[in-house]
């Protein structure tokens, strides 16, 4: 038991970070696509990855109206996604529209894909795929984004953990500028709230820079949470891991 709800936790946490690349202002082009390598996969200040690094890669479709599609792509854990592909698959749409001169609103819905990944000692079920509907607004160097889960999250439901998880939500809230040429800092903080399971919830937050090297874009952020630790630590055959400490992590990427 504990050690699936770990499991759980671990993804329920820190950026898909398919939100930068989502978040992204439409392009000549309707189609883009994004590539990244990282020295840690952090989702909402949680490590998908096992503290190790990851190859992640996506492609998005951003209408003129506003409308958008997309996919995004992160190698992960299978420790702590068990019996599956070691794959997170994340696929959105949303609208994207202007009210008044300078804040910009976004609705939509973003789907979490885990292939083969189930709890272990459940015989193939609950897996860990995860619905959420977000809302959120960017106005300036500002953004707020609300996520809400309509699915039990992450698979933890009354067969994992005795109650159904179904209405969490996460808030995140960023800031971001241009602080010398081709150099952005960039601040985040962020609450997740688990549903009926009140030792998973937590804050996370995130500061760092990102520094545009010819169209590659090289980032270095400093990333932690208060997550307790005992439900957020992943074992192994070597030992354990807490996957929500504080870490500094490294990435390179580009969008064409």
């Amino acid at each position: 038991m504990k050690k699936t709800l770990i499991a759980l936790a671990t993804v329920a946490s820190v950026v898909p970070s398919f939100a930068s690349a989502q978040a992204a202002a439409p392009a000549a082009s309707p189609l883009t696509g994004n590539f990244t390598l990282t020295s840690d996969y952090r989702f909402r200040g949680i490590s998908q990855s096992y503290k190790l690094p990851a190859v992640q890669g996506g492609i998005d479709w951003a209408h003129e109206s506003g409308l958008y599609l997309g996919n995004w792509n992160s190698s992960i854990s299978g420790n702590q996604y068990p019996n599956g592909a070691s794959l997170e698959m994340d696929f959105y749409g949303g609208y994207k529209f202007p009210i008044g001169k300078d804040v910009t609103l976004d609705v939509g819905a973003l789907y979490y894909y885990y292939p083969g990944a189930y709890y272990n000692g459940f015989s193939g079920k609950p897996d860990y795929n995860n619905l959420e509907l977000y809302v959120g607004g960017v106005m300036g160097p500002f953004s707020a984004k609300l996520f809400y889960a309509i699915s039990d999250f992450f698979g933890l439901d009354e067969t994992v953990g005795g109650k159904s998880s179904n209405g969490s939500y996460y808030i995140d809230l960023n800031y971001s500028t241009e602080i010398l040429p081709k150099l952005t800092l960039g601040a985040h903080v962020g609450y997740q709230s688990v549903k009926n399971y009140s030792n998973l919830s937590y804050t996370d937050y995130k500061i760092g820079v990102t520094y545009d090297w010819t169209g590659w874009l090289l980032g270095a952020n400093f990333i932690g949470t208060n997550a307790e630790k005992t439900p957020y630590t992943v074992a192994d055959a070597k030992g354990t891991k807490f996957v929500g400490n504080n870490a500094l992590v490294l990435s390179i990427g580009k969008t064409f």
